[in-house]
């Protein structure tokens, strides 16, 4: 700092240039008015060209106040920060949840739009993940919270999307806030869309939660969940061999054990040969039942005389033909003929090996 440069005064308003020192410490600020006032060297600052008119300082404050007062609003324009408390009915402490499909125009049912959407039926907050499958994995639709007996909209979606929906999962977390609540299980649940009833009237009915017809699917209600779509593989099996022991006691898929002269039976039905045919087209189930025919052949070719009863069903003809066409290019050194009709009824084919 030397005699000549402008300073401003760090703690009170104003400045000048230097005009002098008094000792080390002093320095001798002179202001537009040639007055000089002396100040500790700790408590100006050197600076640039600026002006130290007060008055003009004093001015810039009270226009800087007037803009902030105009740009504030005013208290009824203000955002309503306010949250109601969420009110509670009796009755709504069980769970119950619900995912619903809305068509925006009911009256155009071939062209409309349908909106998705989420109900909360209960007192607890939900926290959900809504889900479709995709291949053997699951896509993530929508995630969000939803408040106490409300319901929320998840996303718009046309005809061209019922495939996507074929298979959903929903997973809900249940809580309350600010207060405490009996814990719920966690509600894990998987639904089959049928897209079919996306095209019938009949479908939507009315309900508790929409002014206009809805298809409303139950998640949980009083606290129970509905049955899982995919359970227990092992316990699946058991009570399917169980149910078939009980509904019908049919021969095994081939005879394990005949007396000399009986023929070999094969059922070709598809519920008898597949565990489920589940993401399997037709196609694919014919090929299955063909592969099986040749197989068995092949298995007793030198075995000449045998006769093998293949039942593959009356139905529209479909796997008949395509054995008689293997019979007749692959297979011509074999005889077929209908089976018995009083042992197998329609639909079974005799072939003998020769």
């Amino acid at each position: 700092m030397k005699i000549g440069d402008k300073v401003r005064f760090l703690s009170e308003i104003g400045g000048g240039r230097v005009a002098g020192f008094q000792g080390k410490n002093v320095v001798l600020v002179e202001d537009e008015d040639g007055f000089q006032v002396p100040m500790q060297t700790s408590e100006v600052v050197v600076v640039g060209d600026e002006s130290y008119d007060t008055s003009r300082l004093v001015e810039g404050k009270q226009q800087a106040a007037a803009q902030k007062k105009v740009q504030e609003p005013e208290p009824a324009d203000r955002p309503v920060t306010f949250k109601a408390p969420v009110e509670e009915r009796k009755g709504g402490e069980r769970l119950s949840a619900y995912l619903a499909f809305v068509p925006i125009d009911v009256k155009e049912l071939s062209q409309t739009r349908f909106e998705a959407y989420f109900v909360n039926d209960s007192n607890y907050y939900m926290r959900f993940t809504y889900l479709s499958a995709e291949g053997n994995g699951w896509r993530l639709r929508t995630t969000a919270e939803v408040e106490p007996n409300t319901k929320l909209f998840m996303e718009e979606f046309g005809r061209e999307s019922l495939n996507e929906l074929e298979r959903v999962a929903l997973q809900i977390v249940a809580y309350k806030r600010d207060k405490p609540f009996l814990q719920k299980p966690v509600v894990d649940v998987q639904l089959r869309i049928d897209g079919v009833k996306f095209y019938k009237l009949h479908t939507f009915q009315s309900s508790d939660f929409f002014e206009q017809p809805a298809l409303v699917y139950t998640l949980v209600e009083n606290d129970q969940a509905v049955r899982p779509l995919v359970v227990d593989a092992q316990q699946l099996k058991q009570e399917m061999y169980q149910k078939k022991d009980e509904d019908k006691p049919k021969r095994p898929l081939v005879s394990p054990a005949r007396k000399e002269g009986e023929p070999v039976v094969v059922d070709l039905h598809a519920d008898e040969l597949l565990e489920t045919t589940s993401g399997m087209s037709a196609s694919d189930i014919l090929n299955y039942q063909l592969d099986v025919f040749r197989r068995t052949l092949h298995e007793y070719e030198k075995k000449k005389g045998t006769k093998i009863v293949f039942i593959h069903g009356k139905g529209e003809g479909v796997l008949r033909r395509a054995l008689i066409n293997d019979l007749q290019y692959r297979f011509k050194r074999y005889t077929y003929q209908d089976a018995s009709f009083q042992e197998y009824g329609y639909g079974a084919t005799q072939v003998t090996i020769k």
